[in-house]
């Protein structure tokens, strides 16, 4: 775990992430998180953020593979959904 939020918000700080990433010698990342509303369906933010660290990704040389929004037995895959 790298970030933890509050039941409506987190911030998540890019350069936290891919420091943490390059500790450990990370060639690739998957963010996930649950959305407590119980519908996984991405916010403009989870949308934002995750274009956000896929750029960085691509600058620091670590591969973003996905982002995965957990709901009440349910998820969605940001790339299978083509959001970045």
């Amino acid at each position: 775990m790298v970030f933890k939020g509050s039941t409506n918000t987190c911030i998540v700080d890019p350069k936290c992430l891919y420091s943490r990433a390059l500790k450990c010698s990370a060639s690739a990342v998957i963010v996930a998180h649950s959305h407590p509303s119980g519908d996984p369906t991405p916010s403009n933010e989870d949308i934002e953020v995750t274009k956000r660290l896929k750029e960085v990704g691509e600058i620091v040389g670590v591969v973003f593979l996905d982002h995965i929004i957990l709901g009440d037995n349910s998820h969605i895959s940001l790339k299978e959904t083509h959001f970045f």
